[in-house]
């Protein structure tokens, strides 16, 4: 059973819902279509506003335009990197339906300030954890805080299927609801007919996906702690090198550190963010750019979202900031040997 139709599917739907604390999941082809696949079962569309943060991957924002509704931007948090909560509440009109909070690599949004939020203003919380497996903040895992909630598991994710993504909530109405959107609008617990009621999607993963996935979820506390262990060693190293700035972690969070994103204070350190990873390429290490401001994106402003506004965080991370190798299997020494690359180029 190579197709969608084989029993891995399932069991992993149910080990890995498990896992995040809820009660359903819906395994799907990638991430950016189980965002889709949520706002999609939450009826979200043309003429909705959804807030997002700028500091994201554009994922997040493509999925809210292809349900026809628009992305409304909130600058970053300058410690954490995630959404600034206190002013979310600034963007919200009559046409808001929903907050997509991302827990950016890995670190836990303030969960307990958006559901305030959410609450007092009656919209819906679609958690974008596309990075953030097995992070948790004030004891409960990401994925468990919002109406539904949507993973990736790409292949540079703490758990992967090379390509794949999972949607889940303790609702069952959505669950049902992206079951029959994710399989074209079949029925879900009727004989298979083809005649098609709503437009549905081709979302569907494969069996063979979801054996990887399954196996991987199985290990799921193993990868966290690599990462952890492996943000530690980073840290430890470059705390001491002037003008190397670390993402700091939520309080009441914990950080499973899918990237070790570093950011350059030019002026402390000696060198630019271009200037070390020229050097470091060199030296035989790859990187990676962060994240550019939703605001500056020419998709996104041919489709019409306010890219008006000043967001200093999001451009500083942007102008400043990229990704040290950050794999779980990295070893001890290959960290220190990018630890000491990093402080001998600013002697």
């Amino acid at each position: 059973w190579i197709s969608s139709s084989g029993s891995y599917v399932n069991k992993f739907e149910e080990a890995f819902a498990s896992y995040c604390g809820v009660k359903y999941g819906v395994a799907v082809c990638n991430g950016t279509v189980a965002i889709h696949l949520a706002l999609a079962a939450l009826g979200i569309g043309k003429g909705d506003e959804v807030i997002i943060p700028s500091f994201t991957m554009i994922a997040t924002a493509f999925a809210v335009c292809y349900t026809g509704a628009v992305p409304v931007f909130v600058d970053a948090d300058k410690e954490t990197f995630n959404i600034d909560v206190t002013k979310i509440e600034e963007k919200i009109t009559n046409r808001t339906k929903a907050i997509i909070p991302v827990h950016i690599f890995g670190n836990p949004c303030n969960m307990g300030k958006i559901c305030e939020i959410a609450e007092k203003h009656n919209l819906y919380i679609i958690e974008d954890a596309a990075e953030a497996h097995g992070a948790e903040f004030d004891g409960k895992k990401t994925g468990s805080f919002s109406d539904i909630a949507s993973f990736s598991f790409f292949a540079n994710k703490n758990l992967t299927t090379g390509e794949g993504g999972m949607v889940v909530t303790d609702n069952e109405e959505y669950y049902k609801k992206c079951k029959y959107y994710k399989n074209m609008c079949f029925p879900v617990d009727a004989p298979r007919v083809y005649s098609h009621e709503n437009i549905g999607f081709n979302y569907r993963m494969s069996n063979l996906h979801a054996a990887i996935g399954l196996a991987q979820t199985e290990k799921a506390d193993a990868y966290r702690t690599m990462r952890i262990n492996n943000s530690k060693i980073y840290i430890e190293q470059l705390s001491d090198c002037p003008g190397i700035i670390f993402q700091k972690d939520q309080p009441n969070g914990l950080n499973v550190h899918w990237m070790n994103a570093i950011i350059i204070d030019p002026i402390k350190y000696g060198h630019t963010k271009d200037e070390l990873i020229e050097h470091l390429k060199i030296n035989g290490i790859d990187t990676r750019l962060l994240f550019v401001s939703m605001h500056r994106q020419e998709s996104l402003k041919k489709f019409g979202c306010d890219c008006s506004g000043d967001y200093p965080v999001t451009d500083w991370l942007s102008k400043n900031g990229f990704y040290l190798p950050s794999a779980s299997g990295l070893k001890a020494e290959q960290i220190s040997y990018i630890c000491e690359i990093i402080r001998k180029f600013k002697k």
